[in-house]
């Protein structure tokens, strides 16, 4: 059984990238040797999940007590779908903070950060979001900062899209070490940019 459960958090509308970086990030990271599973899941039972880019996600199951949850973007800037339509529906920031409050750590990318102001997550903290959004963050009550990667413990933000890979990297050191992170990124060809805030 592994140290570390994650489960990336997918819901109509995701961004394809800001969720399937991370997981294949993260289960590289298994195979390379972290004590880690990681799982899609969705809030409610579902036979697919349709993405941002028309890409359809067989879950894993539904959000359990998982240790690490990450919770991607996408839809922000539009009517159509996505993180827009999660936090004005509610059900998917209450189960985000509730996660939360049972002790799971929780990192967004993306415009997920949306979800995770929107459950109050973000207050007062330090974070970052894609590039359209981060008017948007500033008006919650978050510390903007225009990073890649924001770590602020057990809430921790990436900006757009391929940020959630270098979040997934710094995952993988923070938790198991630089050497299994390392491994992955040199497997998937990745170079990570800038340096981690926090």
């Amino acid at each position: 059984m592994a140290d570390v459960t994650a489960e990336i958090l997918l819901f109509d509308g995701f961004d394809e990238l800001d969720a399937i970086g991370p997981y294949e990030v993260l289960a590289n990271g298994a195979e390379a040797g972290a004590s880690l599973e990681v799982r899609l899941v969705t809030l409610e039972d579902a036979d697919l999940v349709t993405a941002s880019h028309g890409l359809r996600v067989e879950p894993d199951g539904t959000l359990g007590e998982s240790d690490l949850l990450v919770v991607p973007g996408g839809g922000w800037t539009s009517d159509d779908g996505g993180v827009r339509t999660v936090v004005d529906d509610g059900s998917v920031p209450d189960a985000v903070d509730a996660r939360f409050a049972a002790g799971a750590t929780v990192a967004s990318v993306c415009t997920g950060a949306m979800i995770l102001a929107e459950a109050g997550l973000l207050e007062g903290r330090p974070a970052t979001t894609h590039h359209d959004a981060l008017e948007d963050l500033g008006d919650s009550a978050a510390n903007v900062v225009e990073e890649r990667v924001v770590d602020d413990g057990d809430v921790l933000t990436a900006g757009g899209v391929t940020a959630g890979i270098d979040l997934a990297l710094w995952l993988l050191e923070r938790e198991f070490g630089a050497e299994i992170a390392e491994a992955v990124e040199t497997e998937m060809e990745h170079e990570r940019r800038g340096e981690v805030f926090g």
